[in-house]
């Protein structure tokens, strides 16, 4: 039997739409909405009946019915810490969408239009390995202080697919293999992968890891501290510096990867060595995060988009392949990675999670 998928995946400007026959895609657009209209329309929650209502006008303008399919994929968001996985979409992951226990975003109203899609037709949605997939051991969880409890937010996705696709190229289970997996883009997490879990990783976005074109990362604690006690900032202001001013940004006056290695090239000293500093970070924290599997690495894998660089690719593996060899999948594809998911449940290759049965803390 052919199964017929829907995919969505809310971005904060954009909303893409995809439709899959099993692993084969017969249609992708890229729903793109005008700043302003977002704008207008406030919370994240405000959005959902506008993109809702654009995801239904889309497919009809393209000779597709919501009836038709067999099951809905949608990108998850920033619920709740757990397990990965793909999750039928349930009243807990709506309110957590809504609320945004671990913050706000975009994604959030992934599981909000998929559930509203489900209750117009009756066709089944899904979630599948949102950014908060925590399966960290107990030993990477200490923070430092009792007070706050080490978290995920990371590329959980892209991360989980790549691993699946290298172990599926060398005819492996993912589940035998222990691997590294570093996705480059607007942020950059590394995945210690031990037989098929994620022991260890980072919060890519509230400051932990290497920086990034656009993220502070690991930061001097002292010297953050006196960032915000400075009276310059606000506790807002001191938060997005942190997520949307800082790394590569704050160090050339660009988040654009290609226009720093094209400065760089041309002999910008400050593209040079902040892009050396880039390497050098991302490369350190492969080197740490391979300690999670006593140094028994199968494979290193760099993905993402930044990954489509063989400069960028090609410094980083110089520096960590005397750990393990080392593979690029360049890119990430989400929708791909989210129809997949789906099919594994559709096909009883993995019962799909009980989100309601999660017990991971949420944010602290």
């Amino acid at each position: 039997m052919t199964n017929k998928i829907l995919v969505i995946n809310p971005g904060s400007t954009t909303t893409k739409l995809a439709v899959y026959l099993d692993e084969k895609p017969i249609f992708e657009t890229n729903i793109r909405h005008e700043s302003g209209k977002l704008k207008e329309l406030g919370s994240i929650s405000g959005q959902l009946e506008y993109r809702r209502q654009l995801v239904a006008d889309t497919l009809n303008q393209n000779g597709f019915e919501l009836k038709e399919f067999t099951a809905i994929a949608c990108r998850g968001g920033l619920i709740k810490q757990m397990p990965s996985g793909t999750y039928r979409i349930t009243p807990s992951i709506v309110h957590d969408s809504e609320v945004g226990v671990s913050g706000q975003h975009a994604s959030n109203l992934g599981a909000l239009i998929g559930h509203e899609l489900e209750l117009e037709t009756g066709i089944p949605a899904y979630i599948v390995d949102p950014p908060v997939v925590n399966e960290l051991s107990p030993r990477a969880k200490y923070s430092g202080h009792p007070a706050i409890e080490r978290r995920c937010v990371f590329h959980a996705l892209n991360q989980k697919a790549v691993a699946r696709q290298y172990a599926a190229d060398h005819g492996c289970r993912y589940e035998d293999l222990n691997l590294l997996v570093c996705h480059m883009g607007g942020g950059v997490s590394v995945g210690a992968h031990v037989k098929g879990k994620v022991v260890d990783t980072e919060d890519a976005v509230s400051g932990e890891g290497p920086f990034s074109p656009e993220r502070a990362g690991s930061m001097p604690v002292n010297g953050v501290i006196s960032l915000c006690f400075s009276g310059k900032y606000t506790e807002t202001e001191v938060r997005d510096l942190m997520t949307r001013g800082s790394g590569l940004l704050a160090y050339t006056g660009s988040n654009n990867m290609r226009q720093i290695l094209a400065a760089a090239e041309s002999g910008d000293e400050i593209a040079v060595n902040a892009l050396d500093a880039f390497y050098y970070q991302v490369a350190k924290e492969i080197a740490a995060m391979s300690v999670a599997m006593n140094g028994q690495v199968d494979q290193i894998i760099l993905t993402g988009g930044i990954a489509n660089s063989q400069v960028v690719t090609g410094a980083i593996s110089a520096m960590v392949d005397w750990i393990a060899p080392v593979s690029v999948y360049p890119g990430e594809d989400e929708m791909l990675a989210l129809a997949k998911g789906v099919l594994r449940v559709l096909r009883g290759e993995e019962e799909a999670g009980d989100y309601d049965k999660v017990t991971c803390s949420h944010h602290l």
